[in-house]
């Protein structure tokens, strides 16, 4: 049995994992932010006359 390849091989594949949920926390992260984001939009288009208008007097 080649030790040192064995020990290799286990650290690239641990390295592998762990670059896989990191980038797997970072894509649940993103989605999170775009569902807030589409929650804060969807709440902006209830009242769309909302903001639309304003008097002003010089």
């Amino acid at each position: 049995m080649d030790i040192p390849a064995l020990s290799m091989a286990m650290a690239q594949w641990n390295i592998g994992n762990e670059v896989g949920t990191a980038m797997l926390a970072k894509s649940i992260d993103t989605a999170e932010s775009m569902g807030d984001d589409m929650v804060k939009m969807m709440e902006r288009s209830v009242t769309p006359e909302l903001g639309g208008n304003f008097d002003m007097s010089v």
